[in-house]
């Protein structure tokens, strides 16, 4: 039998967690770049290059974080210790990293690679049990569909809180001193980062137990067995390789994008992911709704294709009324619906990979899966920052300084022509390789309760 139902205080302790870490993904993935190349005016090349390497570096630890979860057998489970040390520690290190050091400018560059790559590492301890609490606490369909909305639209309150109101807080934390400012802003987010974490541990238990609970370890050897014969955790790698990667260059660019392109930075930025955030929530909220409606594969299409719609809108309106708040906020938010579908979608169809590689493989790893959604948020995010950093140093970018025609329009292939190719790739690789339709997965699902009813 499928695990009781969960409560609502369940539910929404899991989905605080996502609040307090998004908190945390939200200042880094939206200003650090900014502050590093407008505020301490370290090189974007330098900046760009130091995020891929530091996303390469993940793509070693973590799997292998994976695997340290799935091994750990204690009193409070497998997950929830790892989330506690891993917050405590990530909270730590933002705030060193946002720190107002006095240091020269190659030291400074030492201190923020040593932060940056540290900061990654860390995220990785708490990110990964996280999100593998998903295929854990139900394997119900319905309720996994509200699992997993859930936390997706606490995280995009997160962003939202950040995106819209960074600025202001900033110049309000610091009262006219950016680096100040900053620095307050992250000791503000660690706070809010270690209470919410807190919570998640204290209500959320494992509630689905695998099929080998007889104590066996996950091994290298059985590690890459996972990754490499499980075709639907690749396909849905793909999948969210490509979303990630449109998803966090269009934010991580968006200031630069609406500051010297458009030449408002607050209010249009402001307007733009206030939108943003909004509309990801009404489409988190509506996903699980209208997954009772429409198949996976409609919905994922809507996912796929309103991003893509809304990017080429954005273009338009950058040369025929670029200022203009409405115009961008209805850009946003067909950008941003989709995006939302597209966050709960991935979360599902992950959590359906697992339970997939435990009707094939015959063994339940929760954590190795749910390690390729953290290596690729990241690897998205290296993505984005190399190719803003060095996008921005190939193109003859000035900070702080009117920008040429060229400049513009690079600024706008990088903002909007290569998130919107990147999102109609995501429905080109489900199309192509997701198999686990309602039929499909209702047969696995079916099978898996009656090899536990014979065990148990």
């Amino acid at each position: 039998m499928s695990a009781p139902r969960l409560s609502w205080s369940s539910k929404l302790s899991f989905g605080m967690g996502a609040f307090g870490k998004d908190l945390v993904y939200a200042l880094v993935g939206t200003y650090l770049m900014k502050y590093l190349t407008d505020v301490r005016l370290v090189d974007p090349a330098f900046v760009g290059v130091l995020f891929m390497a530091a996303r390469l570096w993940d793509a070693v630890n973590d799997p292998v974080m994976g695997m340290v979860v799935d091994n750990t057998r204690s009193r409070w489970g497998k997950f929830r210790p790892w989330i506690m040390i891993g917050t405590l520690l990530n909270a730590g290190v933002l705030i060193l990293l946002f720190l107002d050091v006095d240091l020269s400018p190659g030291a400074y560059a030492i201190w923020v690679a040593v932060m940056y790559i540290l900061w990654g590492m860390t995220y990785t301890i708490m990110d990964i049990p996280y999100w593998s609490l998903v295929p854990a606490i139900t394997d119900d369909p319905q309720e996994r569909s509200i699992v997993s909305a859930i936390p997706r639209f606490f995280a995009s309150t997160a962003w939202l809180a950040v995106g819209s109101g960074g600025l202001y807080i900033v110049k309000y934390l610091g009262d006219g001193d950016q680096i100040l400012g900053y620095s307050r802003f992250a000791i503000g987010v660690a706070l809010i980062f270690i209470i919410t974490a807190a919570l998640t541990v204290w209500k959320v238990r494992e509630r689905v137990v695998a099929h080998h609970g007889d104590g066996t370890k996950t091994s290298v050897k059985h590690m890459l067995r996972v990754l490499t014969k499980n075709d639907q955790v690749l396909t849905v790698l793909g999948i969210a390789l490509f979303f990630n990667m449109a998803y966090q260059l269009s934010t991580s660019f968006a200031l630069y994008y609406f500051e010297y392109v458009a030449g408002v930075k607050e209010a249009l930025f402001a307007t733009y992911t206030a939108v943003a955030g909004f509309a990801q929530m009404g489409a988190l909220i509506a996903f699980p709704l209208l997954s009772r409606i429409f198949s996976k594969k409609t919905l994922f299409t809507m996912a796929s294709l309103l991003p893509t719609c809304g990017f080429l809108l954005l273009m338009l309106v950058g040369f025929i009324t670029p200022q203009s708040l409405v115009a961008v906020g209805f850009c946003s938010a067909i950008i941003n619906i989709g995006i939302g579908f597209m966050l709960v979608a991935i979360t599902v169809i992950l959590a359906e990979a697992v339970d997939y590689g435990e009707y094939t493989l015959g063994t339940r790893n929760e954590s190795v899966v749910f390690s390729t959604q953290t290596f690729v948020v990241k690897f998205a995010g290296a993505f984005s920052g190399l190719i803003s950093g060095v996008g921005l140093k190939i193109i003859g970018f000035v900070p702080n300084a009117e920008q040429s025609a060229g400049t513009v329009a690079g600024m706008q292939i990088i903002m909007i022509a290569i998130p919107a190719v990147l999102s109609l790739l995501c429905l080109v690789v489900y199309r192509r390789g997701y198999r686990l339709d309602e039929n499909n997965y209702h047969r696995i699902i079916t099978e898996l309760h009656s090899r536990k009813g014979v065990t148990n």
